[in-house]
């Protein structure tokens, strides 16, 4: 695969995962919103959040109630970084990210398609663990 061929803004279609003890989860339900850019010089973002987000009631941005924070982390997921390709995985070097565990990591995805209209990337999560899962995001080209 090539990085070439990933340039340019996807947008989020599904993301499902699923737990080798059979579970499958929607980690912010079937109606998201988001995206994943790739520009020629290496550079990814990537923003996801569920299609039902509420606004804060309680407060602004900093002085809402602790609840309406933590909802709004709940639903919303935004790294960004840069990327490389190598066969069929890409590697998110990642620069910033909402979940702090992050920067400073690399996330690989595997490409299961790639073609002018569809981007399909898999992680395996949590191997050997009782949480070990496969997560699968889809994306169409905006």
């Amino acid at each position: 695969m090539s990085e070439q061929g990933m340039t340019g803004r996807w947008q989020i279609v599904a993301w499902e995962q699923v737990y080798d003890d059979g579970r499958r989860t929607y980690p912010m339900g079937q109606q998201l919103e988001g995206f994943i850019q790739y520009d020629p010089d290496g550079r990814m973002m990537c923003m996801l959040c569920r299609g039902d987000r509420r606004n804060f009631t309680s407060g602004g941005q900093w002085n809402a109630s602790e609840q309406e924070k933590a909802q709004a982390y709940n639903t919303m997921l935004a790294y960004a970084g840069t990327y490389t390709c190598s066969g069929d995985i890409v590697s998110h070097h990642v620069e910033l990210s909402a979940f702090p565990n992050w920067k400073g990591g690399t996330q690989k995805r595997r490409i299961e398609t790639m073609d002018a209209g569809q981007l399909v990337l898999v992680a395996r999560l949590e191997d050997g663990t009782s949480e070990a899962r496969t997560a699968r995001l889809a994306w169409k080209r905006s």
